[in-house]
């Protein structure tokens, strides 16, 4: 069942990115609150801090400057209180050793960012649409990379 809203946050170093991703979910039909941080360390600085409210859904990006996408992902799964979190790594990497770390450290899909407007709404509304009970309980890495 989806959360009366669902809180979703971006950690993108890419300011064209985050409008890009921003501009598409505001088609996907759904309620939604938003929030975006330009690196790692302040998405990071934002979830350690316990009177914030945590997301439903944190999308990563994995090359950011001062703390990795990889990084994040680590400490999110490493702390009791964030460990539960659905993280949907949001990259422009396709490198296999990128997907099998982010796989191996907990992520709950890889998504490699595409170019075509469309084709980032139907991703993001396939993400947030998605049971992640279902696909962390069969967890395989062929239903890891989410792919269109």
């Amino acid at each position: 069942m989806q959360p009366k809203s669902l809180h979703i946050m971006l950690a993108d170093d890419d300011e064209d990115d985050r409008l890009f991703f921003r501009e598409a979910f505001e088609e996907v039909k759904i309620n939604y609150q938003y929030s975006a941080f330009n690196d790692g360390e302040q998405l990071m600085d934002y979830l350690n801090a316990p009177e914030n409210p945590l997301p439903d859904i944190i999308f990563l990006d994995l090359n950011m400057p001062r703390k990795s996408g990889l990084e994040c992902l680590k400490e999110i799964r490493n702390d009791e209180r964030l460990k539960k979190i659905s993280v949907a790594i949001y990259s422009t990497s396709s490198s296999e050793q990128d997907i099998e770390d982010t796989f191996t450290n907990g992520a709950n899909v890889y998504i490699k960012k595409p170019n075509d407007f469309n084709m980032l709404k139907k991703i993001l509304s396939d993400v947030v649409h998605i049971n992640w009970q279902y696909i962390t309980e069969g967890l395989s890495k062929d239903s890891f990379i989410l792919s269109l």
